[in-house]
């Protein structure tokens, strides 16, 4: 018997523990699927880098946004990406403009 007094027939017990495991496994299989598929597949991570943005200041250019968003290193590979992912020429930028600024996600 339950609380509230009310018998629940076996037959749907055994349903509900039935529906339970079954839930159960496919949660578990779907949490498994995802890093084992990308082991198997032999992915290496993400294939698109991930964006920040960046609000450009008066005085900046490309080169010196590259050295502030990645200091210590080169900033030339980074101005290259943010001239191509921006379309933009590296004199042509204005205070206030918004720049994409691709990072190594």
């Amino acid at each position: 018997m339950t609380r509230t007094g009310v018998r629940i027939p076996k037959e749907m017990d055994r349903r509900r523990r039935r529906l339970a495991a079954t839930l159960s496994v496919a949660l578990v299989a779907g949490v498994w699927a995802g890093p084992l598929g990308r082991i198997v597949a032999g992915d290496q991570g993400p294939a698109l880098a991930s964006r920040s943005s960046y609000v450009v200041r008066e005085g900046d250019t490309l080169w010196s946004i590259a050295q502030r968003v990645a200091p210590g290193e080169d900033p030339r590979p980074l101005v290259d990406a943010i001239v191509s992912v921006n379309g933009v020429d590296a004199g042509a930028i204005v205070p206030g403009q918004t720049l994409l600024v691709p990072s190594a996600g």
